[in-house]
Order: structure tokens, then sequence, then C-alpha cells
């Protein structure tokens, strides 16, 4: 399984159960050990790999231990502070790290509830932990940017000097993406003011600011919503159409019904509707393969009874087929003598699952020459 599939099904796993975990040694067991076991690579039951209760014996007051130590080329290279899912992340409640860090060879530290992880270094101050981390991964909400950062802390490509050199602009340009986001979902008065007197040339009084402060508000969400439907017709192809996507605070008679939507989206003469949730799964099928092929060359062809995935635009290079016309969803799925095989799938990201199947299809394909 690859590298971004195992981040994947270890979020899904989180999904699933966080609301079942009442404590923090629960958190560990069946979340932060699978991460450095899965995602990092680290065998958890090997005491020369990860140090659990880790104690330094220098500068470090006596009864406080560090969750984990983390341990590669026979140094301590990184060091684990775990609360229970769902607790904030807040320095103050990990001050073991700041005195651990110090007195190891480690020059990360990281602080996770279980979903969120918090990577630090020491970029402001030499064996020092930095106060703001260089690395936030959201496992509810994956930025898929930093994934390969977060590889070259994997034992396998561990490159502690990549990720030191890369860690100040990954550092900043993340807190200010968070910024931004902050802004989109609550803007702050200097933010309203900064773009009403881009467009308002009178004084910007308290009453102006309340006017604008919907406006802006607003604004903000349309213009992602835009962003979104270029994105998505540029990655269909100029054949089709942008998705109408309403605002979520627009009257509720001037938002089209999820079935107007899909209609627009595209319906042929014959009466064939390609519905969002194909279009996803495509895109998805057409992710886990590029790695075997340009995405360009993967492509969907609808019919009335299945969507079928395509290399090359030959029907006679089928990689799978969406069956999602009945209330259980099914994707076909291709042996070696081209017979398919329906496997049901509960959520998209169940098509993450079958990627072995779909890469293998794929590779039949380029290995042998289709007439």
């Amino acid at each position: 399984m690859e590298f971004t599939e195992r981040l994947t099904a270890l979020a899904n796993k989180v999904a699933q159960q966080k609301a079942s975990l009442e404590t923090e040694e629960a958190t560990k067991n069946a979340f932060i050990m699978p991460f450095i076991s899965t995602i990092l690579g680290y065998d958890v039951f090997n005491p020369l790999e990860v140090v659990p209760e880790f104690t330094a014996d220098v500068g470090v007051k006596k009864g406080e231990k560090i969750d984990y130590a983390i341990v590669h080329d026979e140094k301590v290279q990184m060091l684990v502070e775990c609360k229970h899912v769902g607790a904030p992340l807040k320095l103050e409640h990990a001050s073991q790290l700041f005195r651990y860090f110090a007195v190891t060879n480690a020059r990360i530290a990281i602080l996770t509830n279980g979903e969120v992880y918090h990577f630090y270094t020491d970029l402001d101050a030499p064996n020092k932990m930095d106060s703001k981390p260089f690395l936030v991964l959201d496992l509810a909400d994956i930025d898929a940017t930093l994934i390969p950062e977060l590889q070259k802390l994997s034992k396998e490509v561990f490159d502690l000097d990549s990720i030191i050199s890369a860690a100040g602009e990954l550092k900043y340009i993340g807190a200010i993406k968070r910024a931004i986001a902050a802004q989109f979902k609550e803007p702050d008065v200097e933010w309203v003011k900064f773009l009403t007197t881009k467009v308002y040339e009178g004084a910007f009084t308290q009453k102006v600011r309340e006017q604008f402060t919907p406006l802006v508000a607003k604004a903000a969400q349309q213009f992602l919503n835009e962003q979104v439907n270029n994105r998505l017709t540029t990655a269909l192809g100029a054949g089709s159409a942008p998705v109408p996507v309403a605002s979520a605070d627009a009257p509720a008679e001037a938002v089209a019904s999820e079935a107007e939507v899909e209609k627009d989206l595209r319906e042929s003469s014959d009466g064939v509707l390609t519905t969002i949730e194909e279009l996803e799964a495509f895109q998805i099928i057409r992710a886990i393969v590029c790695a075997q092929v340009k995405p360009q060359r993967v492509v969907y062809r609808d019919a009335k009874s299945y969507c079928a995935v395509l290399l090359d635009d030959n029907n006679r290079k089928s990689i799978a087929r969406l069956h999602f016309n009945t209330g259980q969803k099914y994707i076909g799925l291709f042996d070696e003598d081209k017979k398919e095989t329906r496997h049901p799938i509960d959520a998209l990201e169940d098509i993450f699952n079958h990627s072995e199947e779909l890469r293998a299809t794929v590779d039949r394909f380029i290995g042998v020459s289709v007439a």
C-alpha cells in the first residue's frame, strides 16, 4: 500500500473510532502507535526504534517522561507527546517537550491527539523548540501538499537536513494558509477594513463596517466556489459545464436542488446523466493510477446502466465501471480475462481499497498491445 493510501486508511479509522475513545492510553493504542508504525514506518515494539515513556538523565525534572522517543541511526531524532483524541493541542500542556528537546539529539518534536499532529523544530533558536509548529497535519482534512514533507520523516527515507531546510518555508506558508482560512470563515475587522477600502471611498465607520462584514464573507465564499468550479471544469475538459454551487447563506428560492445541479452538470441528448458522485469517483480512480499513466489518458464514458472508466478512451481498455444507479453502489473491476466482478462500496473513499487491482489492470494494458 502506498504512503498516501496508508495515511487515508488511518484517517478513515480515526473518523470512525474517535467517538468511542475515552482515555489518552486508548488514543495511543488506536491511533498514535499505528501512525508511528504505518505512516512513519518504525517498529513500535522494538525499543531500539521506539522508546515508550522515554526519560532523559540531564536537566529534566524527576518523574517526567515523554510518551515516545523515535530512534534513527542509533540517535533520538523525534519526541512524541500524546493527548486524548479531541483534546486541544496547547504547548502549555506539553512543557516536557520543551525541556527534553534541549537535552536530547532530537530536532523534531510532535504534539498530537491522534487526529491532529503538530511538528516542531528549532528554527528560531538552536536547541530550543519553537513555539509554533512548522507542519500541521489534520487527519480530518489532509492537506495533500504536506504529504511529501511528511514522508521525509518516515524511516525509509528519513532526511533530517531536507526536513529542517524546508521547515522555515513550511512554517510560514502553513501559518498564512490557516490565517487566510480563518478570514474566509469569519473575517476580522482589519481584513474587512482592508477590502472595504479597496472598493468603498467613504470613511470606514462603524455603520460601514457592519454593512461590509457580511458582504466580505459572502464574496469570499463565492470566490472559493468559483475557484472550485473552474478547477473541476478544467479537470473534466472543456466539454463539461461548471457545477453550480450555492452559497451557504443564499436564500432558499435561489438554491437549486441536488437533482437540478446534477442535471445541469452533464446530460446528453440521449438522456444519460453523469452525477457528481460519478465524477468524483472517476477523479479518485484517475488519481490512483496516475503513477502508471498520465492523467489525461484516463477518461470516463457514461452510459445509462454504468459509467465506464477507460484508458485512452478505448472501450477495450476498461479500467473500471461505476454502477451508481441503484441504492447500493458498486465498482466493477476486471481480471486478466476481462471478466468483471462487482464490489459493493458504501462511500467513495472505499475505492482506495481496490487501488492494487486498478493499478494491475492499467499495468496489463500498458504491457500488452491491444488492437
